[in-house]
């Protein structure tokens, strides 16, 4: 029997308690692997360039650099890295602006419970496709 493969994550948000939150619900999931954490948007690059990420789960609103600003660095410096634009902005201007960033998907974080593991499968298995 084969496993699964382990993907990557990189879970960046401001808020520590968002960020756990975050990395239990896909700890608690087969075949993700948290491979680091960031608070802000410079921090969130940095870790790309050394850890290598499948995917990076990125907070617009943040200090530093905002969310939008590291999606587009990363897509960058990374383009096959997947990125989730996890807000509380519900707003299609919002989400315009993520898409012209770089997100290849967008959650709000009201809807994590039912969207987001969903969405990181879907995108990492695009990856995987490829």
């Amino acid at each position: 029997m084969t496993a699964s493969p382990q993907f990557r994550i990189l879970v960046v948000d401001d808020h520590e308690f968002i960020r756990r939150g975050v990395c239990g619900i896909f700890t608690a999931e087969t075949g993700f692997d948290i491979c680091g954490e960031a608070a802000n948007g410079q921090q969130a690059v940095e870790q790309v360039k050394k850890l290598h990420p499948h995917l990076v789960i990125l907070d617009i609103s943040m200090p530093v650099m905002n969310g939008l600003e590291a999606a587009a660095e990363i897509r960058r410096i990374a383009p096959q890295t997947k990125i989730i634009i996890l807000t509380m902005h519900d707003s299609q201007v919002m989400k315009d602006q993520a898409q012209k960033a770089g997100a290849d998907a967008y959650v709000v974080k009201t809807e994590i419970a039912e969207h987001l593991v969903r969405q990181a499968r879907f995108l990492l298995n695009l990856m995987t496709a490829d």
